[in-house]
């Protein structure tokens, strides 16, 4: 079989060399400016498809569903882990600061900030991923403090 060379002509735009994507950070307003500044600079003697427009305000909608369903996990997942960690006000626990420096001690209380759930062992902050243990007695000896044992 016999290929033919194929020559081709034309300009190769700058490639994206550091690898990071341009419209990452693009939100719903600004993508809605673009489309409309799109719209308004067409060309009228060949205007945008129909079909072609409402596959891009298909595609608004399912991006904006995809950010509210992300922000309504995170929340979720956010709220469970408060969760667990208020269970563990009281009880001794083992594990590492952000620093990695080893902690073991009553959980006084429990504190969130806008990404981390953290206990407080005395003045010491241990995020609650940290954790590694929970130290066994310390369930019991609450058990009876609650009914005077």
């Amino acid at each position: 079989m016999q290929t033919s060379a194929v020559n081709i002509r034309g300009q190769v735009g700058a490639q994206n060399p550091n690898g990071n994507d341009a419209f990452r950070n693009l939100d719903l307003n600004s993508f809605l400016s673009m489309m409309i500044a799109e719209l308004q600079n067409q060309d009228p003697l060949n205007p945008m498809d129909n079909a072609q427009l409402l596959q891009q305000v298909s595609q608004i909608r399912e991006i904006e569903s995809n950010l509210r369903l992300v922000s309504t996990l995170e929340n979720l997942g956010r709220s469970q882990n408060l969760t667990l960690a208020a269970g563990l006000i009281n009880k001794s626990i083992r594990g590492l600061t952000e620093s990695g420096d080893a902690v073991e001690g009553k959980v006084d209380r429990v504190s969130v900030d806008k990404t981390d759930v953290y206990l407080h062992v005395g003045d010491v902050k241990v995020p609650a991923k940290n954790v590694s243990e929970v130290l066994a007695g310390q369930a019991e000896a609450s058990l009876a403090e609650l009914f005077g044992m």
